[in-house]
């Protein structure tokens, strides 16, 4: 049954920056915990806790209190009851706005959280360990996904923080007297777009241990399953019809958008608002939908500016600029300008006004973004042409990837950077980078992605300066990413999806003066690219994982 909200617009009291003053944290992530937690503690925030989270808060030497003395009720069944309680609860989903709200806490006796940081039992990485069974039902998180939804869906006055990345966030607004509503609704975004992802692979992995291992226990083995345990006996993939396209990828050729409906299905660029401008074509929705797959590759503000599927430029804005967005889209821009005329432009973040103005000399079919400023918005309906999309709160990808071909269905995993650690790269040729350095290296194996393969990029300073995308040989691709980056070339990193199958492609970048490359290793050359870049001194790095993008 549906909550039921009898009070007036005038009845909410408006609360826009909020002062920290109790925090629950809760994670299996321990990155970053203790900086937080010091500067949390330092801040005089009163912090609530369990289990190994409060544990580690509390040796490290901070005040923190159990949850179970909230709740006044112990942890129990092997610690599955613990945060479910009024208590907790009461607290995450308290509307301060309203007096009401403010008087039942108060003859409750419960207090209301500011700040929840949750991060999920590492369901994900338990199924890529290879465990099965028990093991793997043991890491799918309950009470964490409750607590995150809770706070999401209560951002008029909860932070809800779910990326180890986004404490720096929070250790600047204790500074700054608190978060603002904008940064609470953005963090609701990706708190939302998190828990979509976690229950999509939850289900995924569901259907396929019933069509596969649990079959096998029940006496229902069969023998191709068995060879090829991960995927369903049969696939369906159902859609409803949205709309009929002007036409397809060319005039000649009738389209129509399909929505995912369904058990699995997502919420994605198909779901988006259009706020304003013409008609969406068939390729605007394939290349607004390969920008939001290149911008939420990042987890710091990011803009990717796409044509024909390809990368016209990719970028991070810098913490240290008043307006990270609007700096990403800057440093996008100035990738390749040309090639941008007529782009599509995605962002990670909400659209500034000042991004907005940034556009607003330059010809761009489409902007998709999670949200924008309302002075963004009013300056970018005025352009009737742009068309301007708002994804989905609860924004993420499916949890399989599939691709028709004649006769059948290709189906796979998605390419995704849950699991990157450049702490795992071999260092192969040349120095040891340093921090910067080793900065720019990550976003460019990042970035390199979003390329059509044979995928090579150039970076700097957390931006793309040049691409080579699409050719049928790394070669060409080498070349074509130093023409584009031109002088920029010198002094930048590279990065390719796949490995240098010789020495010629390497030689190219180095000679364009690139001083650092990551690429994947693996051929049976690696030895004479490790050698060419020996002799000219730079650094190159193997990941040991490929990310060819067809």
């Amino acid at each position: 049954m549906a909550a039921i909200n009898n009070h007036k617009p005038t009845d909410y009291r408006h609360r826009d920056r909020i002062e920290i003053k109790r925090a629950l944290l809760s994670v299996s992530d321990k990155t970053g915990l203790l900086e937080l937690a010091k500067a949390l503690s330092d801040a005089g925030v009163a912090l609530v806790s369990t289990g190994s989270t409060a544990k580690t808060i509390a040796d490290a030497g901070f005040a923190v209190t159990e949850v179970s003395q909230v709740t006044g009720f112990p942890e129990s069944l092997d610690g599955r009851v613990k945060t479910l309680h009024p208590k907790i609860h009461g607290g995450l989903l308290a509307d301060m706005r309203l007096i009401d709200h403010e008087q039942q806490l108060a003859e409750l006796d419960i207090e209301a959280f500011q700040l929840v940081v949750v991060n999920l039992y590492p369901f994900m990485q338990t199924v890529a360990s290879g465990a099965k069974g028990e093991a793997v039902v043991d890491q799918i998180d309950i009470g964490g996904p409750a607590m995150v939804r809770a706070s999401a869906k209560n951002h008029a006055n909860v932070a809800i923080v779910v990326e180890p990345t986004r404490y720096d966030e929070i250790i600047d607004a204790l500074a700054h007297g608190g978060t603002t509503l904008l940064q609470r609704r953005q963090l609701a975004a990706t708190a939302f777009a998190h828990t979509a992802r976690y229950d999509s692979a939850v289900a995924d992995w569901f259907a396929r241990e019933l069509s596969s291992q649990w079959k096998v226990e029940a006496g229902q083995s069969d023998e191709n399953q068995s060879k090829n345990p991960g995927f369903p006996p049969a696939l369906t993939v159902t859609g409803e019809l949205v709309n009929i396209l002007r036409y397809g990828e060319n005039a000649h050729q009738p389209a129509a958008l399909y929505r995912s409906v369904g058990e699995g299905s997502v919420s994605g660029i198909a779901q988006a608002k259009q706020l304003g401008g013409k008609e969406m074509s068939y390729n605007n929705f394939v290349d607004a939908d390969a920008a939001v797959r290149s911008a939420y590759d990042h987890t710091e503000p990011a803009v990717a500016i796409i044509k024909h599927a390809n990368p016209c430029g990719i970028a991070i804005g810098s913490s240290s600029e008043a307006d990270p967005i609007a700096d990403a889209h800057a440093k996008a821009h100035l990738c390749d300008p040309m090639s941008a005329f007529g782009g599509v432009i995605a962002a990670n973040r909400p659209v500034t006004e000042a991004m907005a103005k940034q556009i607003a000399d330059i010809f761009t079919e489409v902007i998709v973004a999670p949200g924008y400023e309302l002075a963004a918005l009013e300056f970018l309906l005025a352009k009737k042409n742009l068309r301007v999309l708002e994804l989905p709160a609860n924004y993420a990808r499916e949890a399989l990837e599939v691709k028709q071909i004649s006769g059948g269905l290709l189906v796979q995993s998605p390419d995704e950077f849950t699991s990157l650690n450049i702490a795992n790269w071999k260092l192969v040729a040349g120095p040891k980078a340093d921090a910067a350095t080793l900065s720019d290296l990550a976003f460019a194996w990042r970035a390199s992605r979003a390329v059509k393969s044979n995928g090579i990029l150039l970076a700097h300073e957390g931006a793309s300066v040049g691409v080579g995308m699409g050719q049928v040989n790394r070669v060409d691709s080498c070349r074509l990413a130093v023409d584009r980056a031109g002088h920029r070339a010198n002094g930048s990193v590279a990065a390719s999806d796949a490995f240098f199958p010789f020495k010629d492609g390497v030689e190219i970048l180095i000679e364009a003066g690139v001083r650092a490359i990551v690429q994947p290793g693996g051929s049976m050359r690696d030895q004479e690219v490790i050698d060419a870049a020996t002799a000219a001194g730079i650094t190159m790095y193997f990941t040991g994982e490929r990310h060819f993008y067809h």
